[in-house]
């Protein structure tokens, strides 16, 4: 169910920006201004989203980065305490088994 709310809202920002480009696109084109003008406004404009979008897409990476290194951590952590409780249990197995023996040889 998270997942499901989390592809809506990019989703939803997704659609949002689109939005606003194309208002911002029509916005210039229609603005009284000479066609050189209008070009090197709308060129600015594109460098501006192109270098938000490569922070953003860096910014996203790291995080990505950030979570599989979180992930590996908590793998590693889990191992560890299965391979403790696996030792425990086999040490407990061990100690019944001597017990039956103990017991097992005080009744022969």
């Amino acid at each position: 169910m998270d997942d499901e709310r989390g592809g809506g809202a990019s989703g939803v920002v997704l659609s949002f920006m689109v939005g606003a480009l194309t208002g911002a696109a029509l916005a210039i084109l229609f603005a009284p201004r000479s066609g050189k003008e209008t070009r090197e406004l709308l060129g600015e404009k594109l460098r501006e989203g192109a270098e938000r979008g490569r922070d953003l897409k860096d910014q996203v990476t790291a995080k990505g980065r950030h979570l599989v290194e979180g992930a590996g951590e908590y793998v590693d952590r889990q191992r560890e305490v299965l391979k403790e409780g696996r030792d425990r249990l086999a040490a407990a197995v061990e100690a019944g088994r001597e017990a039956y023996r103990a017991d097992k040889k005080e009744r022969s």
